[in-house]
């Protein structure tokens, strides 16, 4: 595997000027949902797995949201083609969508609702699938004592939330094989 001490001085420094949280993408569907009045938590520390959070959490009624960028979590989509390091960048991708995984299993066990969007997806669309779901899951567990409703119930519409298709992005996407 190619060592990420290989990378050049400009990559490094580009690298560590990009936003792990509060990105432009995070804090416009936050506003988006702040608007409608909406409180959650953010960089909630998932319950159970060390040094792992969600990017928005609705602890008390147990729904974590993740926010993917396409790069990061290797979009089918969007994940542009890497050039250099390769080796280093495809295992850090897969890690990170293994990690994501592991995550969303262990929410789901304990008996979370996990939430996973991507980048690309409009962001008023994905703040209306979380209003949808907040409620959903409120509406439920006021009328049923307190117990949740199982995730289908939550999804929103049919097709409703589904990934965009992103018709005017230009970027090369790398397929998973």
């Amino acid at each position: 595997m190619t060592d990420f001490s290989e990378a050049t001085a400009a990559v490094r420094r580009r690298m560590q000027r990009t936003a792990r949280k509060d990105n432009p993408f995070e804090r416009s569907v936050r506003s988006l949902l702040h608007a409608q009045g909406i409180r959650y938590r953010i960089h909630f520390p998932l319950p159970g797995l060390r040094r792992t959070s969600c990017d928005i959490a609705f602890p008390s009624l147990k729904i974590a949201v993740f926010l993917d960028g396409c790069f990061w979590h290797g979009c089918d989509q969007h994940c542009p083609v890497v050039k250099k390091n390769t080796d280093f960048w495809l295992g850090k991708i897969e890690r990170n969508h293994a990690r994501d995984l592991r995550a969303t299993a262990h929410l789901t066990d304990i008996g979370w609702i996990a939430l996973r969007y991507w980048e690309h997806e409009a962001a008023e669309n994905i703040a209306e699938a979380i209003v949808f779901a907040v409620r959903q899951v409120r509406d439920a567990g006021a009328s049923s004592g307190g117990v949740s409703r199982p995730l289908e119930d939550v999804q929103g519409p049919s097709g409703k939330f589904e990934a965009v298709d992103c018709n005017e992005c230009t970027v090369e996407t790398q397929l998973r094989e």
